[in-house]
């Protein structure tokens, strides 16, 4: 990568952070993606970006084909140097963007990964609950579950944010926008016993101070990485087979909350979708999950 790509990244990733508000995850992907086409370019003998042609995309394609990469993957790739190059188009370092006229490749109907209820309940049991840093990762576990919330919202929380007297946690979405969405018991005594003998110990032992809610093990503010860390660790503990991530945690809320009879619009609000189409996909999950609830309880499934 020469100096004058890196200069354009950087204004890119700036615009990313200023006016797209996107999570510190989303835009190490995006800068991932932009310089593994810059090595692209570098092969092709590219210099500038302004001489990449349609041609010289469908080549790149070719190659991510080759690779044997999931079409997913694939598709996220284009779909950031698409947006890369509107951005040069808009600040008129390029006239026109390649990227425009090629196709992203048909993804696989795949639905979201969810866990069932007795796998959740497992992680809860198996969970530290004495020492602070397990009393924080309850916490977030908790919360994910309750909530639904995205890992990047939940970073984001704020001790203000929280209102213990009605149970409802005031998150910032994405495109800043903002919404109130409750929390049970659970997650109410999980917060507050971390509130009360984790986060504030944490924060005194390594003089810190700031208004976010959750902490790492220095008292500074917790990254997403560093929750997927935590997510990750608790599921290895608990032994139960299969990944964890934050975002499985948000289809499982989904998902349960539908299959115990709450209506689409509901969910739609609680998860933040501007669309509700977004929502939808999970009435397919839900249909999924009370078949194998009936195949694994009916005497005479």
């Amino acid at each position: 990568m020469n100096k004058e790509q890196n200069a354009f990244l950087n204004l890119f990733i700036e615009y990313l952070k200023i006016e797209k508000n996107c999570s510190p995850y989303t835009i190490d992907v995006y800068k991932k993606d932009i310089q593994q086409f810059f090595l692209f370019m570098s092969k092709q003998l590219l210099g500038h970006v302004k001489e990449v042609s349609a041609q010289d995309v469908r080549i790149f394609l070719t190659e991510l084909f080759n690779e044997e990469l999931a079409r997913k993957s694939i598709a996220r790739k284009i779909s950031s140097l698409r947006s890369f190059y509107r951005f040069l188009a808009r600040e008129n370092i390029v006239e026109s963007n390649p990227f425009a006229v090629v196709s992203i490749p048909k993804l696989e109907s795949r639905l979201p990964d969810f866990f069932y209820e007795e796998e959740l309940q497992h992680i809860f049991r198996s969970c530290d609950t004495t020492s602070m840093l397990g009393k924080r990762n309850v916490a977030i576990l908790e919360l994910l579950y309750a909530t639904g919330i995205r890992v990047g919202e939940c970073t984001k929380i704020e001790m203000k944010d929280i209102d213990f007297s009605i149970s409802t946690l005031l998150v910032k979405g994405k495109g800043k926008k903002e919404r109130y969405v409750p929390f049970g018991s659970f997650a109410h005594t999980a917060l507050e016993s971390y509130i009360e003998n984790s986060r504030s110990k944490l924060m005194d032992k390594n003089k810190t101070n700031h208004p976010f809610l959750f902490v790492n093990y220095k008292g500074g503010p917790l990254t997403e990485n560093g929750v997927r860390d935590i997510l990750n660790r608790m599921m290895e503990s608990s032994a139960t087979k299969g990944k964890i991530h934050p975002h499985k945690l948000r289809h499982s809320f989904a998902t349960h909350l539908l299959a115990n009879g709450a209506d689409m619009r509901t969910v739609q609000e609680l998860l933040g979708h501007a669309f509700l189409s977004s929502t939808q996909i999970y009435t397919h999950v839900t249909s999924d999950y009370l078949k194998k609830t009936y195949m694994s309880f009916h005497p005479r499934a």
